[in-house]
């Protein structure tokens, strides 16, 4: 088997050994039992684009994905396609926690979580209508697909600042400019079947059990979780990536995203030079 198939096989047999251990009891809950989607209508900015939020409420005991959910983990989609006079939809992500499913590291959130939208209207001035098709995991003791529908008019006027929204958007991760980020430097190189990627970013350290999450910015692209290192006052990470259909590819150091998670702050690095 190629090596990439082998590496498709054993994420999809950690996927099934952690089906394997669902319960009785939680097969019987129906998915608008594990989670409910609404959307929270939020305030208009200045510059005409408004700033909603998706909300997640989640039964005890159950969490949900990030952007780039790790080793088993279900990353989420959101089709947009519905939506009526909507230009635009930008998710700002708050920073997720590192959790354990059957011994399986995930990124995700383990309880309710707000997710700020920044919408940008096609027609300034004209009323909108948010609405999504979402595909969604959820996890307890199992992991679970969702898949879940949401819709809203959006009013016109400029509404309050929802404190809810405010508080997610504050616990996104620093950027790298806030975090003082120094030199983030890359080297790549071939491997049978994909490449190799190393990255070296000169950073302080925010917290323990640092965890660099590498994202390619193309979603042809498959990237295994990374391995992390601390040295001194720079953090390392290397993964291997490969196209999804086994083809050979280009990677775009600028389009690459680096997000570095830790048990205090997190920060959220893009793109990296030449090393």
């Amino acid at each position: 088997m190629p090596h990439l198939e082998r590496m498709f096989a054993r994420y999809l047999l950690s996927l099934a050994l952690v089906a394997l251990s669902l319960p009785a009891p939680a097969s019987a809950r129906t998915p608008q039992e594990m989670v409910s989607v609404s959307i929270l209508p939020g305030w208009l900015d200045a510059d005409g684009t408004r700033m909603a939020a998706l909300r997640f409420e989640l039964a005890p005991g159950w969490k949900t994905y990030w952007r780039a959910p790790g080793e088993a983990g279900i990353p989420p989609r959101f089709d947009w396609r519905g939506s009526r006079n909507v230009a635009a939809v930008e998710i700002l992500w708050p920073t997720p926690q590192q959790t354990t499913t059957n011994g399986l590291r995930t990124i995700g959130y383990a309880h309710d979580v707000v997710l700020p939208v920044r919408i940008t209207p096609a027609r300034a001035g004209q009323p909108m209508s948010l609405s999504g098709d979402l595909e969604i995991g959820v996890c307890s003791d199992i992991c679970v697909p969702v898949e879940t529908e949401v819709s809203l008019d959006l009013p016109l006027g400029a509404g309050d600042r929802d404190p809810r929204i405010a508080a997610a958007l504050a616990s996104r991760p620093y950027s790298a400019a806030e975090a003082g980020v120094g030199a983030v430097a890359c080297r790549v190189a071939p491997v049978e079947g994909g490449m190799e990627l190393s990255v070296e970013i000169e950073m302080a350290r925010m917290g323990a059990q640092e965890m660099v999450v590498v994202e390619s910015g193309d979603p042809d692209l498959w990237v295994a979780q990374a391995d992390t290192v601390r040295e001194g006052a720079r953090v390392s990470a290397r993964t291997k990536i490969y196209h999804v259909d086994g083809r050979g590819f280009m990677l775009d150091r600028g389009a690459l995203r680096f997000t570095v998670l830790s048990t205090g702050d997190a920060v959220d690095i893009q793109g990296c030079a030449g090393g």
